[in-house]
């Protein structure tokens, strides 16, 4: 047995001190003793917050690498970068490129992702697939390539619905809405979200009706707010079956909306990365989808200006919410990085929270959030004291 004593701990409810936490592989018990009698490790936390372990369930890089690349090393590089930063679970997330390139890079975080429920992996847990694209609108493709852009493909999801947790889909596109039937109806456990789309806001309501539950980066690469038609961001603010992603870098949304889309939204917001290779990088040149993408501090864009993914840290956009939603408590906030993406792939019985029962996954933070120590099935597998 193992315990964390002299520890802020972020529960589902409240932010709690004076308790000591205990566990092993999975959490078994609180105690108001700050000596715990039948632990073997004592863990002091030393007036840090401890967190439930992040999940990040849309992040395409970090360290140089990409899950489009097919490399099981570059998965493991990025499984170990992103524990820094508190993720304790994650969905490598694909682009749009060929079927080929898709299939290389399943194979390979199939093979990490078997790892990283064994005991002795030394970074974040992989729960499957985020796959956005390539089901997408070509006219909205932000920085995907549009040469690989297909109609939605049942056939496709069905070969890989034992590892596809999440995909993107454009709903308005020809035969995509059938798709969107039809998978929703035989793969129920798929979360099916609507992203780089050019959708009227009638269309999006038809798609949830469809079996749609979920938005892809809200704001970005889809049909904005407008009195007149609500398009897409009106569909996801106002529907109360759809999660809806936020990439809080005050780049990609401006950080005068956090505050608004945390009302609306509530325990169905979540805060992704949307994260390139360049993540944990220096600014310069790099690549997402087979196009070359230049970084200047937090943004990513092509040559030609667009967007292109982030450079955030999960840990940092629970940061940013913080620094700019002042009356949101804490355990609220961090939900968004932890509960409510953990609820929306489907994993919630086991990570997520902090909560008797469930896997013993953490990380130690500062009031700024910077992460100290992680820790995966009871086990550190990150700890910068060392």
């Amino acid at each position: 047995m193992k315990a964390i004593i002299n520890g802020k701990i972020v529960l589902e409810g409240a932010t709690v001190s004076g308790m000591t936490l205990l566990f092993d592989d999975k959490i078994q018990a609180f105690e108001t003793s700050t000596a715990p009698a039948n632990a073997d490790t004592v863990i002091d936390a030393k007036g840090r917050y401890v967190l439930p372990g992040l999940v990040d369930m849309h992040i395409h890089g970090y360290l140089g690498e990409d899950a489009s690349d097919g490399k099981a090393e570059g998965i493991r590089t990025m499984a170990r970068g992103i524990a820094k930063n508190g993720v304790t679970s994650w969905l490598p997330t694909t682009m749009t490129v060929s079927y080929p390139e898709l299939e290389a890079a399943f194979e390979a975080i199939s093979q990490v992702k078997a790892e990283s429920e064994k005991p002795g992996f030394d970074g974040a847990q992989i729960m499957g697939v985020n796959a956005e694209g390539p089901f997408i609108n070509a006219a909205r493709k932000g920085a995907q390539a549009g040469e690989h852009i297909k109609p939605c493909d049942p056939e496709f999801i069905d070969k890989h619905a034992g590892l596809i947790r999440v995909f993107t889909v454009a709903p308005e596109v020809k035969g995509n809405m059938a798709a969107i039937r039809r998978i929703h109806k035989e793969h129920p456990e798929i979360l099916i979200s609507m992203g780089h789309t050019n959708a009227i806001y009638d269309e999006a309501e038809k798609a949830v009706r469809a079996g749609v539950r979920h938005v892809t980066h809200l704001f970005n690469a889809q049909t904005g707010l407008h009195h007149r038609d609500p398009g897409v961001v009106g569909c996801a603010l106002s529907e109360n079956r759809l999660t809806t992603e936020l990439i809080a870098d005050t780049f990609h949304v401006n950080k005068a909306l956090f505050k608004m889309v945390s009302e609306l939204k509530k325990d169905k917001l979540v805060l992704i990365t949307d994260c390139t290779r360049a993540g944990g990088m220096p600014d310069g040149e790099y690549s997402l989808g087979g196009q070359p993408i230049f970084v200047k501090g937090i943004e990513c864009r092509l040559a030609d200006g667009t967007i292109a993914g982030s450079v955030l840290r999960l840990n940092e956009a629970i940061r940013n919410v913080r620094q700019n939603v002042k009356r949101l408590s804490l355990h609220k906030i961090v939900r968004m990085a932890s509960l409510n993406p953990a609820i929306a792939i489907g994993i919630d019985k086991a990570k997520g929270s902090i909560a008797v029962g469930k896997d013993a996954d953490f990380c130690f933070a500062d009031e700024d959030m910077n992460i100290s120590r992680t820790i995966l099935r009871g086990e550190t597998i990150y700890n910068a004291e060392v």
